[in-house]
């Protein structure tokens, strides 16, 4: 078995620390799988059938979307903590409030409103946590396994799409979404126990989202245009997949009138293809950055438009699964570039002004997909996704060409400047 593990890997999971986070964040993982099919497919049973976009939409924003609302209220309270605490803090308050949806429906009392009030809640500290989360990958990892590292644990998210949206559409089919829910808040309470039960270094101040760390980090950004690029397309790239949240839960029960497996069967192929493409990539020791971020980019884009032009379901979950496969790679990469090009004094800072931009993208996303699909369709959504993702990659193609030709140019007509540059490299 050893020798069937890419070498990359095997120093990661040598360390005993990291081993036993990663069947914490597996088990987690696991309940943010079944979300993904519950979130949606509960409010769709709860709203009236005009509404149900919106409240879809609204449901999977509040799933996220209060994590900066949270980051921003509580930013001088909790920069000076360890991001130990901040990983139980968000664990603890997430599986309290997500484990409420299960008793407010078995007491006869879950409404939509409160549905995605106790949503809302669940998640304002989950920029702390996942922030916090990172952080503590940087401590306990040297610069040279970080790659390896983040890529392992981003690929439990989509390993547990594989598995998550598989269990969850059987059981919203068969029993109840809000049960699935009541499952996934356990899976919170697990990492939070094994947290506390785990003798772990204490980080310094994380930060994640503090006002004056992401604006420290925000400067160090405009100061590394590369950085600052790859934010911004990050940030467009993840606002155009939120309305697919939101769009192919109905797309499966307006358009094609089938039951919640085939949500599941969905997210389950969009989850084997990201493994897949994301170990395969976390093996690579080098990257060209942005060819390998931009094709991301227009290749996802790509694989939405089969939806658009009414292709059969078969086609689509095909498409789906390539979509996965290239999508997968995105975090890991970034995350390590990140980490790779920071000061390590100021990675926390960096870090806070990633998790500040970024926490708005996907969420602002989903709730303009609610909206969207009720006026659009849930169809000519997930289409005009992808078109606009195909041509976000495209505009990106050209300004990095762009910036290529006047590095080339500025070189070539420059020679003594080009000497001096090199010079200075060698000293």
């Amino acid at each position: 078995m050893r020798r069937l593990l890419p070498s990359a890997y095997r120093p990661v999971l040598a360390d005993r620390l990291f081993r036993r986070l990663i069947l914490g964040f597996a088990v987690s993982c696991l309940g943010d799988g079944m979300s993904f099919v519950a979130v949606a497919w509960l409010a769709i049973e709860l709203a009236p059938q005009q509404s149900a976009g919106l409240w879809v939409g609204g449901a999977v924003a509040a799933y996220t979307l209060p994590g900066v609302v949270g980051a921003l209220v509580f930013g001088r309270r909790l920069r000076r903590v360890p991001a130990r605490r901040l990983l139980i803090a968000d664990n603890v308050v997430r599986g309290v409030f997500i484990g409420a949806v299960p008793l407010a429906w078995l007491a006869g009392l879950l409404s939509p409103p409160l549905y995605v009030v106790l949503l809302a809640v669940s998640s304002l500290l989950h920029a702390w946590g996942s922030a916090g989360k990172y952080t503590l990958l940087a401590e306990l990892l040297p610069e040279d396994q970080r790659l390896a590292g983040n890529t392992l644990v981003g690929s439990l998210d989509f390993a547990a799409t594989i598995a998550g949206p598989a269990v969850a559409g059987v059981l919203v089919t068969y029993a109840s979404s809000a049960l699935v829910l009541g499952l996934d808040a356990l899976t919170y309470v697990f990492l939070a126990v094994l947290v506390v039960r785990t003798r772990l270094p204490e980080s310094g101040h994380v930060s994640p989202v503090d006002g004056a760390a992401a604006r420290g980090g925000l400067a160090l950004l405009r100061s590394r245009p590369e950085l600052l690029g790859l934010l911004t397309l990050t940030w467009f790239f993840n606002f155009l997949y939120g309305p697919v949240e939101v769009a192919l839960p109905l797309h499966v029960t307006e358009e094609l009138h089938a039951p919640g497996t085939l949500l599941g069967l969905y997210w389950m192929m969009f989850g084997v293809g990201a493994v897949l493409g994301s170990l395969a990539v976390g093996a690579l020791r080098q990257l060209p950055l942005w060819p390998v971020t931009v094709g991301i980019v227009v290749v996802w884009g790509l694989a939405l438009l089969p939806f658009g032009a009414g292709a059969p379901t078969a086609v689509t979950v095909a498409c789906f699964t390539l979509g996965g496969a290239i999508y997968g790679p995105f975090v890991a990469l970034s995350v390590t570039l990140m980490q790779a090009k920071s000061p390590p004094q100021h990675l926390a800072a960096m870090f806070a002004a990633r998790s500040a931009v970024l926490l708005t993208a996907s969420p602002l996303g989903t709730a303009l997909g609610g909206p969207l699909t009720t006026a659009l369709g849930p169809r000519a959504t997930l289409g005009g996704s992808g078109l606009a993702t195909v041509a976000l990659g495209a505009l990106a193609c050209v300004l990095l060409s762009a910036r290529r030709r006047n590095r080339w140019q500025e070189g070539s007509g420059n020679p003594s400047g080009m000497k001096k540059r090199r010079s200075a490299s060698r000293s």
